[in-house]
């Protein structure tokens, strides 16, 4: 039985309209590298809290709940969904991701570690349910494969974007595959994979930027604002 059929998941459908919303989300970094800090970062803790409303309300309004079933229903995966116990939606941990990864970290460490985020999630998914067998933790190895090689993609052009040094390279490319593992094992840790894969891949990023200036290596995180 391939990954793709495994009991309660949604239907690759709807994880195609689900992902392809997803990459929406890439509207995040990129609005948020053309507004002051401060700015970007009030526009993100509005939207999470604003989100989190809509979760508090599907679970404890009756006719929210029915609304919002009724519209977004077929996209919510089966824990998301469960009557009795408040949980989060895939785009709350988004938005909280996002408040986090960039709030915190440097500029081109958040927008790196939240682009993969966006990017490597949504290929692993829709390639591991279509051609996943082969299990590697709690995920597919053809899927996590499938968020590390994207995942050096992704670091591949935020480096020439920013025309960065070699460190930022090697740092993060080693920070997506942490960030590879992150997701592939989110569920046993019961820790919901969007928020995992950023922080993951930032402050793995942030130590080896570390350990690569005490080799000789450039700094990298300081050189975009």
């Amino acid at each position: 039985m391939t990954m793709a059929r495994q009991h309660g998941q949604i239907s690759y459908k709807s994880e195609l309209a689900r992902k392809s919303i997803h990459l929406l989300s890439l509207l995040i970094p990129i609005i948020y590298v053309h507004v002051p800090r401060l700015t970007g970062v009030t526009i993100l803790v509005c939207m999470t809290l604003v989100s989190l409303g809509v979760d508090v309300a599907r679970h404890y309004h009756a006719p929210s709940r029915a609304w919002l079933m009724k519209l977004i229903g077929p996209l919510l995966r089966k824990h998301e969904t469960e009557n009795g116990t408040m949980t989060l939606t895939g785009a709350t941990w988004v938005l909280i991701a996002a408040t986090l990864t960039l709030g915190v970290f440097p500029l081109v460490v958040g927008v790196a570690a939240f682009c993969v985020l966006i990017v490597s999630d949504t290929f692993a998914a829709l390639v591991g349910r279509r051609f996943g067998v082969r299990r590697f933790l709690d995920k597919s190895l053809v899927g996590t494969s499938t968020f590390i090689i994207t995942g050096w993609l992704v670091v591949l052009v935020v480096g020439q974007i920013y025309h960065l040094p070699s460190t930022f390279y090697v740092a993060g490319c080693i920070g997506a595959c942490s960030a590879g593992l992150a997701e592939a094992a989110a569920v046993r840790f019961r820790i919901d994979d969007n928020l995992a894969i950023p922080l993951s891949m930032a402050m793995t990023m942030m130590i080896l930027e570390r350990l690569l200036q005490t080799l000789g290596g450039e700094a990298f995180s300081h050189l975009v604002r």
